[in-house]
């Protein structure tokens, strides 16, 4: 009776294991309703500049961040931030990893420290100070969202306001040690409101300088409050900055959502996050050109300039 009770413990162990992996095998989701209709128009002015500041990686493999990726595909995930520079105010879309990252990641859990490991590079604020970037030139750092990794740099620039929705705000407030991190920053949050109509299929927008050159639109699922922020430069090159929604670009342009594992630890809501993925493939499925930029795709970063004086 024993041995029989050994074999199907280890039988339906087994079969969980197997169960599990098969969420990593590829499993494109259906596409979405197609996008028709006018491309926006953007009239961003010619001063308008734009750099990438890496401040680090985690080290990860393809398989933890789409369906169908490989576990020897090993990938260094970059914590990257995007200067914005503009005639009325520049903007920092996320932070990457600022000067306190080591203390704030070991006040994270265990399993998770476990599971994540990291190099730091140089802070973005150390890397604008560097070049001599006039501070006061900064209106504000834009989230994609409020994890760890996102808002790590918030303290590095104190006084500068940190623009948010009201979702992510109380997403802030009440979302247990993914939020803690972002709670121990003491930003100066502003909210802003989505007060312009639909934009490239998303129901609602908010048109940062009133030209097209940054706009933002909600893409909740991963967090409540989650964002894509697209930006168009004055040579009408367009990007989507898409934060988490994927972490690397294939989970859009092949439609694979992340495994059963790291999506049920990663996204705060799944079929949102599905929605929100299948809208900006529709997107880019109507503007070949769009560049989209996962936050943690190093690649894609490779498509903006260098931090220069």
């Amino acid at each position: 009776m024993r041995h029989k009770k050994k074999l199907a413990a280890l039988g339906a162990i087994i079969l969980a294991g197997a169960l599990v992996f098969r969420t990593f095998l590829a499993s494109p989701l259906p596409a979405g309703a197609a996008l028709d209709g006018p491309i926006p128009s953007a009239t961003p002015p010619a001063e308008m500049k734009l750099a990438r500041i890496v401040t680090g990686v985690t080290h990860r493999s393809a398989a933890v961040a789409y369906r169908g990726g490989s576990f020897s595909d090993q990938r260094d995930f970059g914590m990257t931030a995007l200067l914005v520079r503009h005639p009325k105010g520049d903007i920092l879309v996320d932070t990457g990893m600022g000067r306190t990252i080591d203390a704030q990641v070991a006040a994270l859990p265990f399993w998770f420290r476990a599971v994540t490991s990291y190099t730091k590079g140089t802070a973005a604020a150390d890397q604008l100070k560097d070049i001599g970037y006039d501070a006061k030139k900064l209106r504000a750092i834009l989230l994609t969202h409020a994890h760890w990794d996102h808002v790590s740099g918030v303290p590095d620039f104190p006084g500068t306001p940190v623009w948010i929705t009201s979702e992510e705000h109380r997403f802030v407030d009440h979302g247990g040690w993914i939020t803690s991190t972002a709670r121990d920053t003491h930003a100066t949050w502003e909210e802003y409101t989505f007060e312009s109509g639909a934009y490239l299929g998303f129901p609602k927008s908010h048109d940062v300088y009133g030209d097209g050159a940054i706009v933002v639109v909600p893409a909740p699922g991963h967090t409540p409050g989650s964002v894509i922020v697209f930006v168009t430069t004055p040579d009408q090159k367009r990007y989507a900055m898409v934060g988490d929604l994927a972490w690397q670009r294939e989970g859009i342009t092949e439609r694979e959502e992340r495994p059963w594992l790291t999506r049920s630890l990663a996204d705060d809501d799944v079929p949102r996050t599905r929605e929100s993925l299948l809208r900006i493939a529709a997107v880019k499925d109507r503007i070949p050109d769009l560049v989209l930029v996962p936050a943690h795709d190093a690649r894609a970063f490779e498509n903006f300039p260098v931090l220069t004086p």
